[in-house]
């Protein structure tokens, strides 16, 4: 087995790094962070994740985990360096890929020589060069590794990952990568750099596009009178088209999809392209979040200004608790723009980016006097609440279901005025 250093311990790196140990490597995980590191070399996971803190004291008992103190610390003696470091985005939607480069210009003297460093940050297209350059080698390999996770089942992602993507000028370095991974026995698809960070950007975008549409076609299908759940299962048994992502919500959201699909549209800029289709794919996105707003206002009677709402859901999805560019925030800053008092629950999401939220402990709690309860995230759990108790606690019995995660014709039972997307 090998040793392997990670650079960065954010979502993609801890998860990086605690299932090569699981494959068996010996991996050292750096960060610049001394807190950050001391609980993470107790088992203290920063990140709600299903089934990584398991991973993380397997690899600690196992002794094939360990968390270090700055990059110096990590490469010495590693055969492999993966970079797993933010790329924040600009305004202009371009990533800021300074950390990426500050981390290969510290590791370039140190890194022993037949090293290969494995870029899995996403980073723009093209940067493989940026790395090599800032790395100063020429006795180092830069291959390119994307990953392709999700949020809430990332372990099981990188566990049974639908395909490996690596990217190399060398097809010696792609097969010493390969071989990292060989226990998966996942299909592997070896290409130039170039094309494995254009497959990542373009993976992300066709995501969020099926997402766009499927809310453009929910939208359709209320103006029309037609059902989306039914048009989406017609679709869906289209083995060309598939279920996945072809559930209607209040827009997309994470840490990927905003970011890469901007990104990719300034990439085409760049090169002289305007992506139009994907500014359409942004631009329903951002429609999405005002349909939810409009709905709930005319339930509330035509404003919520002064009026209580109800919120279920924080995090951009069920099973995490990431609430970067979550849908959920955005309806909910919009509604305060209103003047609405928002009282939300949650079951995981992070304190982080959410000030000025009136958060409550309980989702009972966040209906109480409240005029109108909006579902904003899927979590399973608001499939099983008590309706005649949250009926009892609101000022007013109306709901609107962003998410179509509660049964329309229980909730009229129970005495609601249901409003769901698309049905």
């Amino acid at each position: 087995m090998s040793r392997i250093a990670v650079v960065g311990t954010g979502y993609v790196g801890l998860t990086t790094g605690a299932y090569l140990a699981h494959l068996g490597h010996d991996v050292v995980c750096a960060d610049v962070v001394p807190e950050k590191v001391e609980r993470l070399r107790r088992g203290e996971i920063p990140i709600f994740e299903a089934g990584l803190e398991d991973l993380v004291h397997e690899g600690i008992a196992a002794t094939r985990l360990s968390f270090v103190l700055g990059a110096a610390a990590a490469v010495a003696g590693a055969e492999f360096v993966f970079l797993c470091l933010p790329t924040p985005q600009g305004e202009d939607g371009s990533a800021d890929t300074s950390y990426v480069r500050a981390a290969a210009e510290e590791i370039g003297p140190l890194v022993d020589p037949g090293t290969v460093v494995i870029n899995k940050s996403t980073v723009p297209v093209g940067s493989t060069r940026m790395v090599e350059q800032a790395l100063g080698r020429s006795d180092v390999h830069v291959v390119s590794n994307p990953e392709f996770l999700r949020e809430g089942s990332a372990v099981h992602d990188c566990l049974h990952p639908d395909r490996i993507v690596i990217g190399s000028v060398d097809p010696a370095a792609a097969t010493r990568v390969a071989r990292l991974f060989e226990r998966l026995e996942a299909p592997l698809i070896v290409t130039d750099p170039v094309s494995a960070e254009a497959i990542k950007y373009a993976s992300n975008a066709f995501l969020a596009t099926k997402v766009s549409f499927v809310n453009a076609m929910a939208n359709l299908c209320e103006a029309v009178g037609a059902d989306v759940r039914e048009v989406v299962l017609g679709m869906g048994y289209d083995r060309r088209i598939g279920f996945e992502f072809l559930k209607p919500g209040p827009g997309w959201g994470g840490s990927c999809f905003p970011k890469d699909t901007k990104a990719l549209i300034r990439i085409g800029d760049d090169a002289g392209y305007d992506f139009s289709l994907l500014r359409g794919v942004v631009a329903v996105n951002q429609e999405q979040h005002e349909r939810v707003v409009a709905k709930i206002e005319r339930l509330a009677g035509g404003s919520v200004d002064g009026v209580t709402i109800g919120a279920w859901g924080l995090a951009f999805k069920a099973g995490t608790d990431d609430t970067r560019d979550s849908p959920a925030i955005e309806v909910i800053r919009r509604l305060q723009d209103r003047g609405s008092v928002v009282r939300a629950y949650d079951p995981a999401a992070a304190a982080a980016g959410l000030d000025g939220i009136g958060r409550v402990d309980d989702p009972y709690a966040a209906c109480e006097g409240a005029t109108v309860l909006a579902v904003l995230t899927e979590w399973d759990e608001f499939k099983w609440l008590d309706l005649d108790k949250v009926r009892g606690l609101m000022a007013n019995p109306c709901i609107v279901d962003a998410r179509n995660l509660l049964d329309p014709a229980v909730a009229r039972r129970k005495g609601f005025t249901y409003e769901g997307l698309g049905r």
